[in-house]
């Protein structure tokens, strides 16, 4: 199912998304993992390259076990980075033999101990959608940051790029995390002001634990952290259990506030982990 005709017929669209585990060793796990998620009310599943596209050959696999094994559509990630325009043809061919529909096309991080050149086939992912469209009937999501992306001079610059990649084809955007909805719903009016007019769906990561706070801010970009969560951090950082549910909470409240606000959809980065999904999936339905 592609996952644009999803956001047309319901809103708020859920989605979590999963990673590749470091070792094959750990692949049942994830397996396990996803098959427990998926007993949960969402609409699909994205599965990423894994940290910094260190296991990409084992996204194909997942994405193929949640359509096949599990009957969730699943949104494969590709990247620029580290690939050829042979490798990416090759993996968009694999993606299309084994059935998946959705790929969320990203230009990418530098894999860990790649010593090659970062971007020796597209350098731009809005390259990199249409070369997937090119190659066959796909869904295509792309990714976007609510305050900016950290290699962008400035938000106007960024959102104009925004929208040359989204011109090129993109169906769906999804936000990196963010932590102050206010950032989000500015960029939302921002985008809508450009004529980016396609459903965005809000990134949400709950915080569980004292280890995430440094990788949080990394992979956000930067994002901005309210008073409100800095005091929160400071208050339980040195109370596991406290500090898990505290950032559960958090999240909640921020999903709350989004779907009051009329949200096209809301993408939790749940690190693997069903059991976060499922407190804040639950408190959610119980409410809307």
């Amino acid at each position: 199912m592609f996952i644009k005709d999803i956001f047309s017929s319901k809103k708020p669209v859920l989605s979590f998304e999963v990673f590749p585990p470091k070792q094959d060793s750990g692949l049942d796990a994830v397996f396990s993992a996803a098959e427990e998620m998926s007993h949960l009310p969402i609409d699909y599943m994205s599965v990423t390259y894994g940290a910094g596209g260190s296991n990409a050959k084992n996204t194909a696999r997942i994405a193929s076990y949640l359509n096949d094994n599990l009957s969730v559509p699943s949104l494969a990630h590709l990247t620029c980075a580290a690939n050829t325009k042979e490798d990416i043809s090759n993996k968009i061919t694999e993606y299309k033999n084994l059935g998946i529909e959705n790929i969320l096309a990203l230009r990418g991080d530098k894999p860990k101990d790649y010593e090659g050149e970062l971007f020796p086939g597209y350098k731009y992912a809005s390259e990199l959608v249409t070369a997937i469209k090119e190659h066959g009937d796909f869904c295509v999501g792309g990714a976007c940051y609510p305050e900016c992306h950290p290699n962008s001079p400035n938000i106007d610059t960024d959102i104009n790029n925004l929208k040359i990649k989204v011109d090129a084809g993109v169906d769906f955007l999804v936000t990196q995390m963010f932590f102050d909805n206010d950032q989000f719903y500015n960029f939302r009016d921002k985008l809508a002001k450009k004529g980016i007019n396609v459903p965005i769906t809000a990134g949400i990561m709950p915080l569980t634990n004292a280890n995430q706070i440094q990788r949080m801010a990394i992979l956000s970009g930067g994002a901005s952290m309210p008073a409100k969560f800095v005091r929160m951090i400071s208050k339980y950082q040195d109370n596991p259990e406290a500090l898990k549910q505290a950032g559960i909470a958090y999240a909640v409240d921020q999903i709350i506030d989004l779907i009051s606000n009329d949200i096209n959809g809301i993408h939790l980065y749940t690190m693997n982990k069903p059991e976060t999904a499922r407190k804040i999936v639950t408190v959610i339905n119980s409410l809307f």
